[in-house]
């Protein structure tokens, strides 16, 4: 199939809004058209929120939410979805029940629960929610040490041998029926390298990446997680779109000082191969 006849895959991102574009659903949209992905976007809650931090949640009603995703499946054939931000126990396990009734081939679950300034995103007595509710039915899951540490009710991890451990459990927490992944990010680990794993319950696949300094790394969880979601459709091998996902984020990452956006944690460049350098 040429480039001029190939079929767009359709995305879809659940997660919420962050008014500076960093992360959540915005970023999503920005990563998934990036990567050649047609973006459709189901609001799960709302933030005050810049690159200093967030002054405000507003939730969004668990009905309202499954409104959304109801009403999209119904109209347009979603090729992959990505879960961000849902905030709440009620619309964890609203949004698994339509994602289990509509069955997209590929579900990637960041499982938000801190944002980069620190402030927390996700209500403690939600956590039990999405280990029951969400994780066993996706198909991707893309936690960071920290978040692998939550779930899995531990201290965080502080070497690769652990990590490949704690990819074990996180693994063996989802489904068993079909393909499933644990793509663990590492970035919290000390060293020169950001170093992830990838695991299916077989392979164990190392992916590592030289250490880029800069502050400006708001929604790199999202735009990684947006980022398979865009690609895996495009094609029929995963670590290959793992390891396209981080390339993508590792550039986003190295050019994210070339915004210049707010005076806190800036965000990634998203659209780092469409865009001419910034005038300096």
């Amino acid at each position: 199939m040429s480039s001029t006849d190939r079929v767009i895959p359709k995305t879809l991102t659940i997660a919420g809004v962050d008014p500076s574009g960093g992360a959540g659903v915005l970023a999503d949209v920005k990563t998934m058209s990036a990567l050649g992905a047609y973006a459709c976007g189901v609001i799960a809650a709302l933030t005050a929120q810049s690159t200093t931090g967030v002054t405000g949640v507003l939730p969004i009603e668990p009905a309202f939410v499954a409104q959304q995703i109801d009403t999209l499946f119904a109209d347009v054939k979603i090729d992959a979805v990505k879960i961000g931000m849902l905030g709440r126990s009620n619309v964890i396990e609203t949004v698994a029940d339509r994602l289990q009734h509509w069955k997209p081939v590929h579900i990637v679950l960041d499982p938000v629960m801190i944002a980069k300034s620190g402030d927390a995103l996700l209500e403690k007595s939600a956590i039990g929610a999405m280990r029951e509710a969400l994780i066993p039915g996706v198909t991707m899951l893309t936690p960071n040490l920290p978040e692998a540490g939550v779930l899995l009710d531990q201290r965080p991890v502080e070497t690769v041998k652990e990590m490949r451990r704690v990819a074990e459990r996180l693994r063996a927490a989802m489904n068993h029926n079909g393909h499933r992944w644990v793509f663990l990010k590492g970035g919290h680990l000390p060293g020169n390298m950001a170093i992830d794993l990838l695991h299916d319950g077989d392979q164990m696949i190392e992916m590592a990446s030289p250490r880029i300094e800069t502050k400006n790394t708001h929604g790199t969880g999202c735009t990684l997680s947006a980022a398979l979601a865009a690609l895996l459709p495009q094609t029929h091998d995963v670590p290959d779109a793992a390891r396209r996902a981080k390339a993508y984020l590792t550039e986003a990452i190295r050019q994210a000082d070339t915004l210049h956006v707010g005076e806190g944690h800036g965000p990634v460049h998203h659209f780092h191969a469409m865009w001419k350098p910034a005038d300096r």
